[in-house]
């Protein structure tokens, strides 16, 4: 497991919008590599809606650790051709499932703590605020 707990505010989430555009930062596993969180103590973890990576995470049987497809400040992909054109040569090989939908970063919510909106996406901070019941800091 890539997390050490799910929170009961975390559930709420993932039932409201998972599948889809939402991050959340939960308490890293000790199992997890320090690198994998840059020695932070919590994980980003998501389940995208798109068939492809969930398909892949299920034929390998653990979860998919990565980045983002674009470089730091430069706009989010939304082909594989747009991943090339910013990665170029830095990546081994692009997976093409098609354009991916939407075309907005995820809304990421840090639950390690008090909750907390470490960027607002796909997801308004008010629909986040409505299903937890109260305020992100």
């Amino acid at each position: 497991m890539a997390v050490a707990s799910v929170p009961p505010l975390a559930t709420k989430l993932m039932d409201a919008f998972w599948p889809g555009g939402l991050t959340l930062v939960l308490p890293r596993s000790p199992r997890i590599p320090e690198t994998v969180s840059a020695g932070g103590r919590g994980v980003g973890v998501r389940l995208p809606d798109h068939p492809l990576p969930r398909a892949l995470a299920r034929g390998l049987g653990t979860p998919i650790v990565g980045t983002s497809a674009n470089i730091c400040g430069q706009p989010s992909p939304r082909t594989a051709a747009e991943v090339r054109g910013q990665l170029g040569e830095g990546v081994d090989f692009i997976i093409d499932g098609g354009p991916c939908p939407g075309g907005v970063e995820s809304t990421v919510v840090d639950l390690t703590g008090e909750p907390r909106l470490l960027r607002e996406g796909a997801i308004p901070r008010r629909e986040i605020e409505r299903v937890l019941g109260c305020a992100l800091l």
